[in-house]
């Protein structure tokens, strides 16, 4: 996995706006309509070139593919994984309910959009059987980015962790949770795998790790989701088995919707578990308003040797476009306390489209802020390095 050497460098955390018709497709897939694949797969193909050259275009160092053929950053699985069916009746957040105007606009602004809440739930022994849409995918992605294979320092693909799995699609057949979070680890883990022997870097997508503090487990205390937070940290651990942690990101967040927010969990309390993870980077947001002041919780649990932290200095809710200076300055509060320039990469709170539908910001303003990430690490890259101008 590339440092920040020379500059800082700049990545994101996966999934890019869908658009249309690719959007209404990937959900029409996922109701079991219909389809005409050879379409879908041409709509793909092109807005996988879309984004790869839109990613070299603004300057990121480390790119994935966009998640383009995904209807959500975890909701694919089942059609990759047997074992699933009929509906996970998940709580929603203490906030959804205390701030009931704002759950209704919010409803409102997402009218058509894939299984977020209404995720199918595990009936039956999980058995992966998504071997050859995985390889198609990752057949894809080396072919469209080969041209621009220059351009980057790194590509990234994207798996789901064995905890959001098992937090957003509820268990209703194995014994215990334990055994449920044991079954996904293990058929999970031919995916990771075959990401890792593809020559990407793999990152695991755990909002798990913070966001179900107020979600399936708000009835908790700190202390008890910390313990959850441990017990999915050792499923994931498990799922990475033999693979080099170096090659290996872990992406952390609090929950991608626009809203209060009242109840999140702090990174005080997580981040010991979040340490034990086999990983070679964490991801954490510290753009959004929830989470500026968490570099203090840096500096109270300081960064394992070992970890690069890919630090969320774009908000993925907000169509405020940052200015590159408050980006520069959010880098360097980051880096003064991890205490090492290199070991942290500029990146973005969380995905800008994690399900098809589920946007908050605008692909234009996306690109966009992208851009000013580049621009903002450049900045602070001057000056962390002495230099006149970044490189």
């Amino acid at each position: 996995m590339q440092r920040s050497t020379d500059r800082i460098l700049t990545t994101h955390a996966g999934s890019i706006p869908r658009g249309e018709p690719l959007g209404s497709m990937l959900i029409d897939q996922e109701q079991g309509k219909s389809i005409d694949q050879a379409k879908l797969n041409e709509t793909i193909e092109a807005r996988v070139a879309h984004v790869i050259a839109k990613q070299a275009e603004v300057g990121i160092d480390s790119a994935n593919d966009g998640e383009q053929g995904r209807v959500g950053f975890q909701t694919y699985i089942p059609q990759r994984m047997e074992g699933f069916g009929g509906v996970s009746k998940r709580p929603y957040g203490k906030e959804f309910v205390e701030f009931s105007q704002f759950t209704e606009r919010m409803l409102a602004r997402i009218p058509k959009t894939g299984k977020v809440f209404d995720a199918p739930q595990a009936i039956a022994e999980l058995k992966y059987r998504g071997g050859e849409a995985l390889g198609a995918e990752i057949d894809r992605f080396k072919r469209v980015a080969k041209p621009m294979a220059s351009r980057f320092r790194e590509l990234f693909m994207n798996a789901p962790s064995p905890g959001i799995v098992a937090t957003t699609m509820l268990n209703a057949y194995y014994k215990s949770q334990q055994d449920y979070l044991d079954a996904i680890a293990r058929e999970l883990r031919s995916e990771y795998a075959k990401v890792v022997e593809a020559g990407f870097v793999l990152q695991i997508d755990a909002p798990d790790l913070a966001m179900e503090r107020v979600l399936l487990y708000q009835d908790m205390s700190d202390q008890e989701f910390a313990k959850v937070v441990e017990q999915h940290v050792a499923a994931l651990n498990q799922a990475l088995r033999g693979l080099p942690p170096d090659r290996v990101r872990l992406h952390v967040c609090w929950g991608n919707w626009e809203g209060p927010h009242k109840y999140d969990v702090s990174m005080d309390v997580i981040l010991p578990a979040l340490y034990q993870a086999n990983v070679g980077a964490l991801g954490l947001e510290f753009a959004n308003p929830r989470r500026q002041h968490e570099t203090a919780a840096l500096r109270r649990h300081k960064l394992p040797d070992h970890m690069a932290l890919i630090a969320g200095v774009i908000d993925s809710k907000s169509n405020f476009i940052e200015h590159p200076e408050v980006v520069a300055q959010r880098i360097e509060a980051i880096v003064n306390a991890v205490g090492d320039r290199e070991r942290v990469i500029a990146g973005v709170d969380c995905g800008f489209g994690t399900f098809v539908g589920w946007e908050w910001v605008t692909e234009d303003v996306v690109w966009a802020k992208l851009k000013t990430l580049r621009e903002g690490a450049d900045v602070a890259s001057a000056r962390l390095w002495g230099k006149q101008k970044a490189a």
